[in-house]
């Protein structure tokens, strides 16, 4: 699952004032952790060939109405070529999906997100006021938000855009979704969103916003986006939902265990290079600097565990083989890596000290921006019954049975760390977790984050 919401905003909803959007968050997560277990098992969707031209490139869309269920695929509400219906999330996702299709086709030469005219399925009205849309690897699926925090999700093309293009990753490079390579992974998917808006609208790159989830949050919520590639760490800071933890260079990179070695942290610096990239040569982004992501993305001159340093040098490469060594898009591109300091002279990356005392340290982190939540608090301090239930699972080895490798990490997944000392640091992935696990992982974690 690839939602667009991370969870960590979902949990400091979880503690809204107002007990509604409280309520809706807790569900949209509840929600959130069951489809990232069904996604485990789910069959690749085909989509209808309705109004197609034998050989003819053309978007398949089909838009589905869940009826406030968390029941998928949900009722057909909408084919290819069929007329609007009047449902504005019904034909917000059918155009949004339509918009995505279209850059990919027109500024990239490419059909669909695998290249092969690759059905692109939506559900609307997903869940009681669910906060979130997300892709699970065959179909979008949008929520109505709660309408005090979110709105419905279907009217943000560059939301649509950037889960659609966790699938063009998926079928082209396949970053890993851990460290820098999976910062890259999360940071192509915003510079595609951004880039499906621009293209819709027409803007050059001075022209464009350079924001990603514009529209999302209620008049009231203190924020513009969820993020920004023209200034990460700005696109929100609210009382509720916290400060963007954006950084724009590597000055500011945020070496972390959580979320999967901060994916949704650290893509504002490859995002930030990309925008000052674009900028840099002007005019339409797509046809410089988005070219040139393209074809690194599909040429295989990067391996699946890329860090930064090999994407800005595969970069340059492909600037130079497509527009020349002498360039404006080469010497842009070259230019913009070092501004954010991944070539040149970086700043010294801090590394986390070590935990001084005897201590119980539960990690969750996750989603679209990735925060962690930490609480760590003395195993003593424990309710003698969660201490009970946590040497059980420690002793009898279930915890360290439910540990997760690379294969088992999904995009925009919960990621939980647990570490006691010398007896245990495991990693596990939310939809791997029985209930009661889980819900006392969430008991510890905010016991540890109360002290």
């Amino acid at each position: 699952m690839h939602g667009i919401v991370p969870p960590f905003l979902l949990e400091r909803l979880g503690d809204h004032p107002t007990a509604a959007v409280a309520r809706c968050a807790q569900r949209t997560l509840t929600l959130d952790e069951a489809v990232r277990t069904t996604r485990r098992t789910a069959r690749p969707a085909s989509g209808p060939e309705r109004g197609l031209v034998a050989g003819e490139a053309a978007p398949r869309r089909t838009i589905a109405d869940a009826e406030r269920t968390t029941r998928l695929p949900g009722t057909t509400m909408r084919n290819e070529g069929d007329d609007p219906t009047g449902d504005t999330a019904v034909d917000e996702a059918y155009d949004g999906l339509g918009i995505t299709w279209t850059l990919l086709h027109e500024a990239f030469d490419r059909d669909s997100l695998d290249g092969a005219g690759m059905p692109l399925l939506a559900t609307v009205h997903y869940g009681e006021a669910y906060d979130n849309a997300f892709w699970n690897g065959e179909r979008m699926v949008f929520g109505d938000g709660d309408g005090e925090v979110f709105l419905g999700f279907t009217g943000a093309v560059d939301v649509i855009g950037h889960e659609l293009a966790h699938g063009l990753v998926q079928s082209t490079t396949d970053l890993v979704y851990q460290g820098q390579s999976g910062a890259l992974n999360e940071s192509v998917a915003d510079v595609i969103g951004s880039l499906a808006k621009q293209h819709a609208l027409g803007q050059s790159a001075d022209e464009a916003d350079w924001l990603v989830g514009a529209g999302l949050f209620a008049p009231g919520v203190e924020g513009v986006a969820l993020r920004s590639l023209r200034a990460p760490g700005t696109a929100y800071d609210d009382d509720v939902l916290g400060k963007d933890p954006q950084p724009a260079t590597m000055a500011d990179y945020v070496e972390t265990t959580s979320d999967n070695g901060g994916v949704h942290i650290n893509s504002g610096i490859p995002n930030h290079a990309f925008y000052l990239a674009a900028t840099a040569i002007g005019g339409r982004a797509w046809e410089g600097a988005g070219l040139v992501w393209l074809d690194v993305l599909t040429n295989g001159s990067i391996d699946v565990r890329a860090d930064f340093a090999a994407f800005a040098a595969a970069t340059v490469a492909a600037a130079e083989t497509r527009f020349g060594a002498d360039s404006t898009q080469r010497t842009a591109i070259a230019e913009a890596w070092d501004a954010v300091g991944v070539t040149g002279e970086a700043a010294p990356v801090s590394t986390p000290a070590a935990d001084d005392v005897e201590t119980v340290r539960v990690e969750r982190s996750g989603g679209l921006l990735g925060r962690e939540r930490v609480g760590e608090l003395p195993e003593s301090a424990l309710p003698s019954r969660d201490q009970r239930a946590l040497e059980t699972l420690i002793d009898s080895g279930e915890l360290a049975g439910l540990a997760a490798d690379d294969d088992d990490r999904v995009r925009d997944g919960y990621v939980w760390r647990i570490t006691i000392e010398t007896r245990i640091d495991v990693t596990l992935v939310e939809p791997a977790l029985p209930d009661e696990v889980l819900v006392l992982l969430h008991r510890i974690l905010e016991l540890g984050e109360r002290r």
